[in-house]
């Protein structure tokens, strides 16, 4: 996870009617999604502090949870939010290929160098 914070109130609510889960660490948290036009707020106290994961996993199967709605949000948040194992990485299957052929490479030419020193008309 990206955080690891902790939450002692989770929940679900309803704005434009998308429903999604909520967290928080107060249930006067209410106050502010009644204030922002929610409906459908239901919000509870967890037994102990949580990570955003665990709080959903927990909620999962309670009862004030049962409404389509809100499993609906509650099984979006944990199919975007769960762990997923990696997959093994795709190893291709190629057919042995023939030896490269090698061409034979001319040596190269080097440039000469004319030995000036016994020359008297030698450019200085």
């Amino acid at each position: 996870m990206a955080t690891d914070k902790l939450f002692t109130v989770v929940g679900t609510s309803s704005l434009d009617g998308i429903t999604k889960v909520r967290f928080a660490n107060d249930v006067m948290r209410t106050k502010v999604l009644q204030k922002h036009n929610h409906t459908d707020i239901v919000l509870v106290e967890l037994p102990e502090a949580m990570t955003k994961l665990a709080a959903v996993e927990a909620i999962q199967s309670d009862e004030a949870f049962a409404s389509a709605a809100a499993q609906a949000a509650i099984a979006d948040y944990l199919d975007a939010k769960a762990p997923k194992a990696k997959a093994a990485p795709k190893v291709k299957a190629t057919a042995p290929k023939a030896p490269a052929k090698t061409k034979a490479v001319a040596p190269k030419a080097t440039a000469k160098v004319a030995d000036t020193s016994a020359m008297e008309d030698a450019p200085f």
